[in-house]
């Protein structure tokens, strides 16, 4: 099997997957998944499509990370794995779609408008 890439992209962040067959490695901006992401729910995120498929030790994944926070990055990533199973085989589409895994969440964070601190927020309103 040769490398399969995809992309995920969470509010800021990006993801650049590269699956390749291996042993279950995943290696984020050339650090562990345990060094790079901590806690151990962030990390139980970026296995989910794997898991749910159970393929969690049949392929090795190299990722690029880029931009946005520690839960954007994660969401990112575990949409780019689930992107990337879907192209190594399309049979598995539906049952990562039933758990939402093929979705890319559009929020994003509001821009700031003229003559307010933030986005919705007023400035404080004096009477007098």
């Amino acid at each position: 099997m040769e490398v399969v890439n995809a992309l995920g992209r969470r509010k800021r962040a990006i993801a650049r997957v590269f699956v390749s067959e291996g042993t279950g490695k995943i290696t984020i901006n050339k650090r562990d998944l345990a060094e790079y992401f901590p806690s151990s729910i962030l990390q139980y995120v970026v296995k989910q499509p794997l898991n749910k498929l159970g393929v969690a030790e049949k392929y090795d994944i190299k990722v690029n990370l880029c931009g946005g926070g520690f839960t954007g990055q994660s969401q990112a990533l575990r949409l780019a794995i689930a992107r990337a199973l879907v192209k190594i085989n399309p049979e598995d589409k539906p049952a990562l779609r039933a758990e939402g895994f093929m979705t890319r969440d559009p929020r994003a964070v509001e821009r700031k408008k003229p003559g307010r601190p933030k986005a919705r927020r007023r400035f404080q309103f004096s009477k007098r």
